[in-house]
C-alpha cells in the first residue's frame, strides 16, 4: 500500500528522489559536505534575487527556530520590534519575543483580515523605538496572504527593518529582496521547497548581519556567528542535519529542473482550484475570501452537522490515504488542507472524492 498523501502545509509529500537524497551518509567535516552546503546557500539566495546584498545563513531545526534566531540577532538589545499579527503564527513571533525578553508591541487584527499597511505607518510614526518589523507573509494558520509590498514600503520610508517568516511562502510566491526592502527573509527546508524538515535558514542583508554582531540572546542561534564560522570553515558551528541538507540539494535540483518558482506557484495554484473546486461542490466553503487566500494551505468550514467530530474525519480520510491538517482557529469549527508538496491535481482529484466518501458515510452530506 502506498504511503498516505499528506494534505499539509510541511512535513509534507516528498519525490522519491528528494527520500532517496538521505540514504547516504556524510560526514560533517568532509569538503563534499561543505561543497554541498554552500551550494544549497548559492541556489536559496539567487531564488531570493538577493546574491548582491544578502547572504544565506542556515539554521539546524525547524523554521520556528530561524525565525527566534533572526529576531534574537538582527534586534539589538536596546532596539524594539513591531510585531504585525493576523493569526497563529504572529503570535507566536510575539511570543518568542516575550520569551526573549525583548521590547516589542503587537499591531494585532483578527482571523483572515489582512495586515493594514496605514495602521503600520500610524504605529511606526508614533513609536519612534521601533527599529525593526516582524511580519508572516502567508499566515499559515488560516493561508491567508499579506500585502509584503505595501507593507515592506512603508517600512522602509518609516527608515525601520523589516524581518519576513516567509515560511509558507519562500520558493513559490514571489519575494524579490533586490526589488523589495526586506532585511531578513526567513523560511525552511520541508515547505515550498519540498524538502523534508530539519534545517531553515534567513537569508539576510548583509551589513544588517554585521551589525548585529554581539546582539544574540543565544549562543546556538546566533546568525552572525554561523555565518561567519562558515565563512571561514565551509562547516556548520554544531552537528549538522547532514541528511536533510543532502534531501534538501536534491529537492532544489527537481525545483529548478521542473522552472523554478514560476513553475512550483502554477501546479499549486491549480492544486488549490482543485480543491476549491471539488470541495466546493461537496458544501464546504472556503474560510477567507478568494482574493485574500494563497495557494499553500486553504482553511475550510467544517461540515455544517451537529454530529461533525474533526478526529473521526481525520481518521477516516487518512484510512482512505490522505491526511488533513487541524484547524488553528480559535471561534470558528474548520479544518486545513494543503495544496504544496510533490502532489499534483491527481491526487487531490482522489482526496476530493476520499472526503466525499468520508462525509456520506457520515450522513453529513446526501
Amino acid at each position: 500500500m502506498r504511503e498516505p498523501v499528506l494534505l499539509t502545509p510541511g512535513p509534507l509529500t516528498t519525490s522519491l528522489a528528494t527520500r532517496s537524497a538521505m540514504l547516504h551518509d556524510w560526514g560533517s567535516w568532509d569538503s563534499a559536505f561543505n561543497d554541498l552546503t554552500a551550494s544549497v546557500c548559492r541556489d536559496l539566495l539567487a531564488i531570493a534575487n538577493g546574491e548582491s546584498s544578502h547572504v544565506c545563513v542556515p539554521l539546524q531545526g525547524s523554521g520556528t527556530f530561524a525565525v527566534e534566531a533572526a529576531i534574537g540577532t538582527l534586534v539589538p538589545r536596546d532596539g524594539k520590534l513591531l510585531v504585525l499579527a493576523n493569526g497563529a503564527y504572529g503570535l507566536r513571533m510575539a511570543r518568542i519575543a516575550a520569551v526573549m525578553g525583548l521590547p516589542h508591541t503587537v499591531l494585532e487584527w483578527p482571523d483572515g483580515t489582512p495586515v493594514d499597511p496605514d495602521a503600520v505607518a500610524k504605529t511606526l510614526a508614533a513609536d519612534p523605538a521601533i527599529s525593526h518589523v516582524g511580519v508572516i507573509h502567508c499566515e499559515t494558520g488560516t493561508g491567508l496572504l499579506n500585502p509584503l509590498g505595501e507593507i515592506a514600503a512603508v517600512v522602509a520610508l518609516a527608515g525601520r527593518a523589516l524581518i519576513v517568516d516567509a515560511m509558507s511562502s519562500f520558493g513559490a510566491l514571489d519575494i524579490d529582496v533586490a526589488t523589495t526592502p526586506i532585511t531578513a527573509v526567513i523560511a525552511a527546508s520541508g515547505k515550498c521547497l519540498e524538502g523534508v524538515p530539519g534545517m531553515g535558514f534567513v537569508i539576510v542583508n548583509r551589513e544588517a548581519l554585521t551589525a548585529s554582531l554581539g546582539n544574540s540572546r543565544s549562543l546556538a542561534l546566533d546568525l552572525g556567528d554561523q555565518y561567519a564560522y562558515l565563512q571561514k570553515t565551509g562547516q556548520w558551528r554544531f552537528t549538522p542535519p547532514t541528511h536533510v541538507v543532502a534531501a534538501l540539494r536534491a529537492a532544489i535540483d527537481q525545483y529548478l529542473a521542473q522552472g523554478g518558482r514560476e513553475q512550483r506557484l502554477a501546479r499549486y495554484t491549480r492544486n488549490a482550484k482543485t480543491l476549491i473546486d471539488g470541495l466546493g461542490r461537496l458544501g464546504l466553503r472556503l474560510f477567507l475570501a478568494p482574493e485574500l487566500q494563497a495557494p499553500i494551505i486553504l482553511t475550510f468550514h467544517a461540515p455544517a452537522h451537529p454530529d461533525y467530530d474533526f478526529k473521526a474525519f481525520y481518521e477516516a480520510v487518512r484510512a482512505r490515504g490522505f491526511v488533513l491538517y487541524p484547524g488553528k482557529l480559535t471561534e470558528v469549527e474548520t479544518f486545513r488542507v494543503g495544496c504544496i508538496g510533490a502532489i499534483d491535481e491527481a491526487e487531490l482529484s482522489q482526496a476530493v472524492h476520499a472526503i466525499g466518501e468520508v462525509m456520506r458515510g457520515f450522513g453529513w452530506i446526501a
